[in-house]
């Protein structure tokens, strides 16, 4: 099911970029049009202010509406290189960084100096330093993890630092840009970025798992088989036994289960009940 929320995201995501690419295409002469009606104001028009001050609402209002377009554009890259949360948290500071641009080249056609532009951004930046310090410090962590990349999705890892009081252990379920996020079970521990880059991170093999295919009668519901393996299963699991449907053949049906155990000595034992699970269902072969 996540495979397939996945999917229709990314998919979702490129019909968006084709959409923002022509309007990109559309947006960039405007623009152009709009700097180049700035710099020749007294010729083509004879007037001064006002034309500054069009000028400068037409520039923060295309501004915007580019900013929101390449942030659609850049989406599919930035979705084959990072999960769907980091994603669209990249795309979003992308989107605020030319919207900032935009807005500092509109103050400097409203008639701004140069001069009052940097001690006004530098002053701005120092407040917003000192006010969200940890923030900008998980935000470097996230960006040095993210293209440091020492563990990935998936990955089972143990961190040991004192910000999160001796260790945590889990599956790497997101790398975002303020949070690493480790799953445990059915529990869910965010992490600060600042503490995991900090921290000695230790890789965690996973133990080896359940993965078979079983042919059952075609009247077999999913949900029944769902419910069998909870009440068959006693063998302390990752996470639930997953049943997937897969195809239709003669007249049955192909469903995948995988389970992994908490211990890798339980593997042989899970898979026994698995099998006595699947048996109670159907008497039917199983090939996996």
């Amino acid at each position: 099911m996540q495979a397939g929320v996945v999917r229709q995201v990314r998919t979702h995501a490129l019909a968006r970029a084709k959409r923002a690419r022509a309007h990109i295409a559309l947006l960039l002469p405007l623009i152009a049009a709009v700097v180049l009606a700035y710099v020749y104001r007294d010729r083509l028009f004879g007037l001064d202010l006002p034309i500054r001050i069009a000028c400068v609402i037409a520039l923060v209002i295309l501004g915007w509406a580019f900013a929101m377009n390449l942030g659609r554009a850049i989406g599919p890259v930035l979705m084959k290189r990072l999960d769907p949360g980091t994603a669209g948290t990249v795309g979003f500071l992308i989107r605020l960084a030319t919207l900032v641009v935009t807005v500092l080249v509109a103050l400097r056609l409203a008639g701004l100096e140069p001069r009052t532009l940097a001690v006004g951004g530098a002053i701005t930046a120092v407040i917003l330093g000192l006010a969200a310090q940890q923030t900008v410090g998980n935000l470097i962590a996230g960006t040095v993890l993210l293209s440091a990349r020492p563990f990935r999705v998936g990955d089972r890892i143990r961190v040991h630092a004192g910000g999160v009081a001796g260790t945590v252990e889990g599956t790497v379920a997101s790398l975002g840009l303020l949070y690493t996020t480790l799953a445990n079970g059915a529990d869910r521990i965010m992490v600060p970025n600042n503490v995991v880059l900090s921290a000695a991170v230790v890789p965690l093999r996973e133990p080896e798992g359940v993965d078979l295919r079983a042919r059952l009668e075609a009247d077999i519901k999913p949900s029944d088989v769902d419910r069998l393996l909870r009440e068959a299963v006693t063998v302390k699991t990752r996470a639930d036994p997953e049943v997937e449907l897969e195809e239709m053949d003669c007249g049955r049906v192909i469903y995948r289960v995988r389970a992994t155990p908490a211990d890798s000595e339980d593997g042989p034992e899970l898979a026994d009940e698995v099998v006595g699970a699947l048996d109670q269902v159907s008497n039917g072969p199983h090939d996996g």
